[in-house]
């Protein structure tokens, strides 16, 4: 492996592991993908025109293979390949027609695909969502993306206490939580506390989504870069929730 691959793949890490995490709907599983990936492209001949990062993604769709026959095809019909599509599109924020370069696709093709997953998202599944974010002004933005991607909002809470409590009584079917409180206390304990409590999907919002990929210690399977638009929220709600309903059935 030449050796600026190597340095470009190590500054990929961050990224490749939100991905495969997002894929998989697992840090564990989504981890080893990366590993795995990183092994195969030691060995493969890399494609042209695609930097390390994009080559970790193409490296990472490859190797992925769903361990569930229900993994292949979420609900809505949508296929394994329209997920990696939003994944790279939303998550990642690659143009399509580098996505297609990733995926081995023509671009009109993936452009078809992407636009049908798009359109089945809003008919996907629905579910309500306790936002933890404690600037009042950047909640009610959030508030307003969940309402738009077809969701109810369980409530708002603002610091680490309230958002307990909040889950307590509401019981959300997930989880969109800021990392830092500021005052408030710290996003992450307030989901160790709720998840104690009963199972439910999270998805962090962070500035700085590097920090929560390092692959070093327990980490969150879904990770929002802010700001973020509609359609990553709804393509992370999305796999959050279909994953988690498909690793309890």
């Amino acid at each position: 492996m030449a050796e600026s691959l190597r340095d470009g793949l190590i500054r990929a890490l961050p990224y490749g592991r939100r991905y495969a995490r997002a894929l998989t709907g697992s840090q564990p599983a989504g981890d080893l993908l990366v590993a795995e990936s990183l092994r195969g492209l030691s060995t493969q001949r890399p494609t042209e025109g695609l930097t390390p990062l994009q080559q970790l993604y193409q490296a990472i769709s490859r190797q992925y293979v769903p361990r569930h026959p229900g993994q292949a095809s979420y609900p809505n019909g949508i296929s394994l390949r329209q997920r990696q599509l939003l994944l790279l599109t939303t998550l990642e924020e690659i143009n399509v027609e580098v996505a297609s370069k990733i995926l081995g696709v023509p671009a009109d093709q993936a452009q078809d695909e992407l636009e049908q997953a798009q359109a089945m998202l809003h008919e996907g599944v629905q579910t309500s969502v306790l936002i933890i974010e404690d600037e009042p002004i950047i909640a009610m933005d959030i508030e307003q993306l969940v309402l738009q991607c077809g969701h109810k909002v369980a409530g708002v809470a603002h610091t680490q206490d309230d958002a307990v409590e909040l889950a307590r009584e509401t019981r959300p079917g997930l989880v969109l939580a800021d990392i830092n409180l500021g005052t408030g206390g710290d996003g992450m304990a307030a989901v160790a506390s709720i998840t104690a409590l009963f199972e439910v999907p999270v998805i962090y919002v962070t500035a700085y989504p590097e920090r929560l990929l390092t692959g070093e210690t327990l980490e969150p399977c879904f990770v929002i870069t802010k700001p973020f638009d509609p359609m990553t929220l709804a393509v992370a709600t999305y796999q959050a929730v279909s994953s988690a309903g498909l690793a309890r059935a």
